[in-house]
């Protein structure tokens, strides 16, 4: 009796060791690779609502909602990764009974980072969106990127943005965006002032540019108002 409780103990050990070896190979061989996100997610996306009377957004992708909570005024929920191969892509009325607002086709490259600006009012019908590719070339060693996008209705006459001093975009038009320009590592105060005009419409003293990122200051809101809806401008992290 005690020699086959023994040999019974030697099968039961040896099966459990082999488990520990063979199931992992199992679980391995069932797993999809994937380029970043989930199976099929491939691209990263990121929407920033900027118009003050549209209220919150959702975003369908194949008629589906794709996002978890709506998108609202200035907050930014950064990136999330997406199908690269599937349209259209609409943005729907998170409370009015999910109303098309707009659709769009765009050609969504694998591996890459973009940004739907949504500026403009509903109230007056110039609602307007602009969309980015926000995958840079690395920098030189030492040196980081940035951008500059103009989402700001009463900035039609063109933005200015210097740093420490130095002009860095001229005359850039509402809804139009500069290329991105390398800048040495290090902080940086940024101002940004109407085209023509000595006015600091907005001051980012103390903003940092580390070394090897792409970064968009973009600038949104209305100088004509003292409201959450006046002129205003943050900063995003493209990579």
């Amino acid at each position: 009796m005690t020699s086959k409780n023994s040999k019974n103990a030697f099968i039961s050990l040896f099966l459990f060791i082999a488990g520990l070896f063979i199931i992992p190979i199992i679980s391995s061989c069932g797993k999809a690779t994937t380029t970043g996100g989930p199976t099929g997610l491939n691209v990263q996306y990121h929407i920033l609502n900027l118009s003050p009377d549209l209220f919150p957004v959702n975003l369908y992708i194949n008629y589906i909602k794709a996002n978890t909570s709506p998108y609202v005024f200035t907050i930014d929920q950064g990136y999330f990764y997406v199908p690269s191969i599937i349209n259209p892509y609409q943005i729907r009325s998170a409370s009015t009974a999910g109303t098309q607002l707009f659709s769009r086709n765009d050609s969504l490259k694998i591996g890459l980072k973009y940004t739907l600006f949504i500026t403009g009012t509903i109230g007056d019908n110039s609602l307007k969106q602009i969309f980015t590719v926000d995958t840079a070339t690395l920098a030189a060693v030492g040196r980081g990127k940035l951008r500059f996008v103009n989402a700001s209705p009463t900035g039609t006459g063109g933005l200015d943005v210097t740093a420490n001093g130095t002009l860095a975009f001229s005359k850039i038009p509402y809804l139009s965006y500069s290329k991105f320009i390398e800048l040495p590592a290090g902080n940086y105060d940024f101002q940004i002032n109407a085209t023509g005009s000595s006015n600091i419409l907005k001051d980012m003293p103390g903003t940092t540019i580390q070394d090897g990122r792409a970064y968009t200051i973009y600038a949104y809101g209305y100088t004509t108002r003292i409201d959450t809806a006046a002129f205003n401008a943050a900063m995003i992290i493209n990579q």
